[in-house]
């Protein structure tokens, strides 16, 4: 299981990008939410869906999802 923090100032292309908490790319806690635990990043922008239309996984910490 890992924590997961969805971006509150969205990208230039409108997403809201979720990241891991261990992420190298973890932007400045000041602009994040924290969303929980969860055991794939799948689940972590399933939760970020709650308060954003638009939601990319990190490239570098959540690779394995796609855009939504």
């Amino acid at each position: 299981m890992a924590s997961y923090y969805v971006n509150r100032q969205s990208q230039s292309t409108g997403e809201h990008e979720v990241h891991r908490g261990s992420c190298d790319y973890l932007p400045n806690i000041k602009t994040l939410y924290y969303l929980g635990d969860f055991d794939s990043p799948e689940e972590a922008i399933l939760e970020a869906e709650k308060y954003y239309v638009h939601i990319a996984g990190c490239a570098y910490c959540c690779e394995e999802t796609s855009e939504r």
